[in-house]
């Protein structure tokens, strides 16, 4: 009897189980499709005949399939200086904030670094108080870095938060490895490149990510910053076309042939303008993401919880 019991209520935890696995993952896939969607739509219009696009008659699937918004939006003036401009934004800046970011972390576990604790507290007080927007565009603008491309790296070079995760997470390695090096002789440097690195490659990843995509969809400084439009970026392109869409379209329609011109499905419109220029500038930060998502949540995670 209590074997059989035993064994009805293992059936209703595998029951219980499975039903919670399925509406788990039914969730999920719905949260999935959900944050997909957008992209996708918006994709599709692109690609879709234009007078359909203007009338919304696309739902699901594209239909009239060409690119040549693709081409037209590429020929938009500006727009290769720009893409030039994010590119080189991106990174650089990534580069510079997460090696800065990593070895100030680094420095920050060292019990025989002078005035630790000091240095420590008042990376983070920065966090929680700031002294303003005039006050940073004022500082900025006397250390000349109006018109400055590298007023998009260096201002960004040491971030408090990236500086918490890689401390937190160097703190939870073994420091007998470090004592192994010392006493060859390594110095802090050699160290750090040669053995810290390579164990904390999860956390760098997770800092490429929140810079990467910080610097790529950055678009307020370009536009405080930059007042002759020397160094513009694609998303400041795109604020401002979203603006100028009407008149953009216009203008990309003089540069079109008159065989393309004649062609209700490929003549820009506005909303046309609007949607593929927002492709472009959404596309590459989409395609770099994944490549670097697996370190996501192990870089988070690790150094959390120590014991």
């Amino acid at each position: 009897m209590a074997k059989k019991d035993k064994q009805q209520g293992h059936l209703e935890q595998n029951g219980g189980s499975r039903l919670f696995n399925i509406v788990n993952y039914t969730v999920f896939v719905l949260i999935t499709l959900a944050c997909i969607f957008p992209f996708y739509y918006l994709f599709i219009n692109t690609i879709s005949d234009n007078e359909l696009v203007r009338l919304g008659r696309i739902q699901l699937f594209p239909q009239g399939i060409h690119f040549e918004n693709y081409v037209q939006v590429m020929k938009i003036p500006g727009i290769l200086d720009a893409l030039f401009v994010s590119v080189a934004r991106t990174v650089l800046g990534t580069l510079w904030t997460v090696g800065g970011c990593a070895f100030l972390g680094y420095l920050c576990t060292k019990q025989e670094m002078w005035l630790r604790k000091v240095w420590y507290r008042l990376i983070i007080v920065t966090m929680y108080f700031s002294a303003g927007l005039i006050p940073w565009y004022m500082n900025l603008r006397m250390l000349g870095f109006l018109d400055n491309f590298w007023v998009y790296v260096i201002p960004g070079l040491v971030s408090p938060y990236n500086v918490i995760l890689v401390k937190t997470f160097i703190e939870a390695l073994p420091g007998s490895l470090e004592e192994s090096a010392t006493l060859d002789g390594a110095g802090y440097g050699r160290v750090f490149i040669s053995i810290i690195m390579p164990l904390i490659t999860p956390i760098l990843a997770t800092l490429c990510i929140f810079s990467a995509v910080g610097q790529w969809n950055s678009f307020t400084d370009t536009m405080m910053l930059m007042p002759s439009g020397k160094y513009y970026t694609l998303q400041f392109l795109l604020y401002k076309y979203q603006n100028e869409a009407s008149s953009l379209a216009a203008l990309v329609r003089n540069t079109q042939d008159s065989s393309s011109l004649a062609n209700v499905a490929t003549k820009q419109t506005a909303l046309s303008v609007r949607m593929t220029v927002a492709m472009v500038v959404t596309l590459p930060i989409l395609c770099v993401y994944p490549f670097f998502q697996r370190y996501f949540v192990k870089g988070i995670m690790i150094g959390a919880v120590k014991g």
